[in-house]
Parts: C-alpha cells; sequence; structure tokens
C-alpha cells in the first residue's frame, strides 16, 4: 500500500513540475519554436511529417527551409544527405496535459524548389498552395499521405501526384500533372481544375473530379464508393466501363454506343483516350 502511495505521489509531483514548466513557458514566450535548413541544388526532396497540427506550407522567395512552431511537440528540421525533414513528435510527458492545446506550423520553402515533395499528415489540417494559377508551385514529384485529417492545395503544377487518403477530407484547386494516382479508402477528395491522367482506386469513399483539360488516359476501380467525372464537351476519348452490381451513368454523347447492366462502350470525340472503368458495389457518373 505504502509503495502504491508514493507511486502516486511521485506521478503527481511529475505533473504538477512539467505542467507548472510549460505554463511558466508561455509567460516567458517560449512556445514558439523556429528551426530551419538549407535547400541547395543536391535537396532532392523535402518531407514534412506532422499528426494532429494546423500545418500550412508557404512558397516564398527564399534560401532555405524555416519552420514556425507554436505548440508542446518537439520540432525537429534536419538536413540528411540529399533530403530535409521537417517532423513534430509528442513529448513523453505530453500525456500529463489533458486540456485543449493551440498548435499550429509554418513552413516556409523556396518558390523555385522544383524537386520531391512527401507530406504525411494524420488528424491535423494542412494548407499547401503556390502564388496563383498562372503562377503556380512546380514540383517533379508530390506524395501525400492523408489520415482523418483535412487537406486543401492549390496551384500547383505537379509531374507526378501519387495521393492516399484514408477517412480524410482533401480539396484541391487548379492541380496540372502528367500523371496523378489517387488511393481513397471511407475519405472524401474534391478535385477542380485538373490537368493530367488519373489513376484511381475508391474503396468506401468518395471521389468528384472536374478535368478542365484530358491530356492522357484515366483508368478508375470502384468498390463501395462513389466517383464524379467531370470531362470538358470537347475531351477526347474511347469509354470502356465494366460493371458488377454497380452503376456507370454518362450523360457524354457517345459514337458506337454499347450499354448494358455489365458493360458501357463508345466513343466520344475522336477517342483519342482511353478511360478504363471497373466498377464493383459502386456508381460513376460521368458528365
Amino acid at each position: 500500500m505504502k509503495r502504491i502511495l508514493i507511486l502516486l505521489l511521485v506521478i503527481t509531483g511529475l505533473y504538477i513540475v512539467f505542467n507548472q514548466s510549460n505554463v511558466l513557458d508561455v509567460f516567458r514566450g517560449n512556445g514558439i519554436k523556429n528551426d530551419e535548413a538549407a535547400i541547395t541544388n543536391n535537396t532532392e526532396v523535402i518531407k514534412v511529417d506532422v499528426g494532429s497540427v494546423s500545418t500550412t506550407i508557404i512558397p516564398e522567395d527564399r534560401k532555405n527551409l524555416r519552420a514556425e512552431y507554436e505548440g508542446k511537440q518537439k520540432l525537429t528540421v534536419k538536413e540528411n544527405g540529399d533530403e530535409v525533414e521537417v517532423r513534430l513528435k509528442s513529448k513523453w510527458f505530453n500525456w500529463f496535459n489533458w486540456g485543449s492545446q493551440k498548435s499550429n506550423l509554418k513552413i516556409y520553402i523556396p518558390e523555385d524548389y522544383d524537386q520531391d515533395m512527401w507530406i504525411d499528415l494524420g488528424s491535423g489540417n494542412l494548407n499547401f498552395s503556390g502564388a496563383s494559377k498562372n503562377k503556380p508551385m512546380k514540383l517533379e514529384k508530390l506524395t501525400l499521405d492523408i489520415g482523418s485529417g483535412n487537406m486543401n492545395l492549390r496551384n500547383l503544377e505537379v509531374k507526378e501526384l501519387y495521393q492516399d487518403v484514408s477517412s480524410g477530407n482533401v480539396n484541391m484547386n487548379s492541380i496540372k500533372t502528367e500523371k496523378g494516382i489517387f488511393d481513397v479508402s471511407s475519405g472524401n477528395l474534391d478535385i477542380d481544375h485538373y490537368s493530367g491522367g488519373i489513376t484511381a482506386d475508391v474503396s468506401s469513399g468518395r471521389l468528384a473530379v472536374q478535368v478542365e483539360q484530358l491530356t492522357d488516359s484515366i483508368k478508375m476501380d470502384i468498390s463501395s464508393g462513389l466517383v464524379d467525372l467531370d470531362l470538358p464537351d470537347d475531351a477526347d476519348f474511347t469509354l470502356n466501363g465494366e460493371v458488377s452490381s454497380g452503376k456507370i451513368s454518362c450523360d457524354l454523347p457517345l459514337e458506337d454506343k454499347v450499354q448494358n447492366r455489365e458493360m458501357i462502350h463508345g466513343k466520344h470525340g475522336s477517342g483519342k483516350h482511353t478511360i478504363n472503368l471497373d466498377v464493383s458495389s459502386g456508381i460513376i457518373n460521368i458528365n
């Protein structure tokens, strides 16, 4: 009994010490942490790993990466060969803090950085935008992994775009890519003003894509999901749709159209780009 009492007193004492130290940090102005790393011609990838924090990535006229964080997690910005990584990690004593915490992270990157980026978001919010639609942020490869968080992306031109959405919400606007690969599971992905090819796997989620310019093929596998595919009236494509206990509808006129409960085939315009759809217990609407 005495050992249990001593243990409780020790735990209580640790809570008081760390809680009071955090309070003093706020009064001393030590709640904001800064760190930075050089971005050089040898930097091939910027990695951003954040959890439940509100994060904004801001391209601007600068030569290095700078991170400004307000919160109680540990901020690390480090260079490792050709990589620069920004990471937030909970301190071991954070479980003592039962109250709500205000946490936000701003990451400033060079606007002329044009290599790879990798972003891992948990249950937080993340915003990343280029200057404008006519002056987008240009990257070689952008890889996005979203848990139950919310992500907003705008004004990006990426050669390769990879996105994995699990029970989260993603809004994208003015996105241009050569190859876009999307994996949506129990989440929502809305894309407006999109140009490029699409490969998508949708399971129990929702994908809505407004294609501004069809420049490559589209391939989608749908299982218990919902897809809205908005194509331009002058798109040139050949549609090949296979259905198993699901549905594909197409509002655009098709030449040589053949349709029944298990398939839909036809051509719109010159038929240059292929659209291959495989639907199982899901719905695809093309308009």
